[in-house]
């Protein structure tokens, strides 16, 4: 294994998972750790960032570049995930099964259109 891969993988597992409990912290209302969960999210979201940075630079890569397909993927990329967090809260959460499913469902789709956008189709 590279030194770069294994950078970006132990940064990766360290980030996500504070990224991942700050969100449980912050929407779980029983454990009433709201502003320290955002706190904790924002921290593991930074780690990701410096993560994405890390790896780039060690991999002699350029830094990227903002263009509008750039942009667009990443929009596409952040609804797909929250359709498909939406969800999966509206069927484990608040017991409405079918729509969850269905927006799940659109969720996955709208991330599965993101490898065309980017790829190409060929």
């Amino acid at each position: 294994m590279k030194k770069s891969t294994f950078v970006a993988m132990i940064l990766g597992t360290i980030g996500g998972i504070l990224f991942a409990l700050g969100m449980c912290m912050t929407l779980i209302p029983e454990w009433n750790a709201f502003q320290p969960g955002v706190i904790m999210g924002v921290v593991g979201a930074v780690v990701l960032l410096i993560m994405v940075l890390v790896w780039r630079k060690m991999e002699n890569k350029e830094p990227i570049k903002l263009s509008g397909k750039t942009i667009g993927a990443t929009l596409i990329g952040i609804v797909g995930a929250l359709l498909l967090g939406v969800g999966m809260c509206l069927t484990m959460v608040w017991s409405n099964m079918v729509v969850g499913i269905i927006v799940g469902i659109i969720g996955i789709v709208v991330l599965l259109c993101l490898i065309p956008f980017i790829k190409g189709l060929k």
